[in-house]
Order: C-alpha cells, then sequence, then structure tokens
C-alpha cells in the first residue's frame, strides 16, 4: 500500500516539443508495483499547453483545479473545469490548454504504468 499528498511528489518540467509552462508530478508509478495504471499529474500554468499529439493507449482524466480545453484533431475544443472527466481513446489527437492569464490548471492523467 501507498499513501502520498501530492505536495510531497517532485514537480519535473515537461520538456517534450509543442509544450509550453506545464509540469508533471507522478504520485503512483511502476516504481511503486502498481499491476497497470499509473496516475500522473500535469500542471499546465496560465497560457500553457500540452503538445498536440496522440498514442496508443488510453488515457483517463480527472480535472483537479483550474479550467482549460482539450482540443480533438478537428479542432474543436472541449472546456473542462474543477471536477470533470475526460476520456481520450487511443489514436485520437489532443491538446490540454489553459486559456486563463492567471489560473493554472491542474489535471490528473491515468495510463498503462509503461507510458508513464
Amino acid at each position: 500500500m501507498k499513501v502520498i499528498n501530492i505536495s510531497d511528489v517532485k514537480k519535473n518540467v515537461v520538456t517534450m516539443q509543442g509544450a509550453q509552462n506545464v509540469s508533471k508530478q507522478i504520485p503512483i508509478s511502476k516504481d511503486d508495483g502498481t499491476p497497470n495504471l499509473s496516475l500522473r499529474v500535469f500542471t499546465v500554468e496560465p497560457n500553457g499547453y500540452t503538445p498536440f499529439h496522440n498514442h496508443n493507449y488510453e488515457q483517463l482524466n480527472y480535472i483537479i483545479e483550474g479550467e482549460g480545453v482539450l482540443i480533438d484533431s478537428k479542432g474543436d475544443e472541449k472546456h473542462l473545469k474543477k471536477g470533470d472527466f475526460a476520456l481520450v481513446l487511443p489514436n485520437e489527437m489532443h491538446q490540454y490548454k489553459n486559456r486563463s492569464e492567471i489560473n493554472p490548471f491542474v489535471f490528473i492523467c491515468g495510463v498503462p504504468k509503461e507510458f508513464e
């Protein structure tokens, strides 16, 4: 068993091409012995965004702070706010953006442990 507070998890800047003002924490990882999933927490600072990308696995999200948008392959934006869940299916193009100029946009992202 593991219990950890997010404030005790190292925050790393996302250096992936196409990302701006994004950091990632991994409170539950394959290093903890999780058999299937890892949980990551992304913080997208004001006016920040993740790369526009896809991958061959599903991604489960829960918004824990702020507001942002999830952009699909057609450029359509789905508004996200605290308390919302989002599902990105395998191979779907997607991007998260924080349109705020003041508040961070923070979400949990569950993925297969191999892709943490």
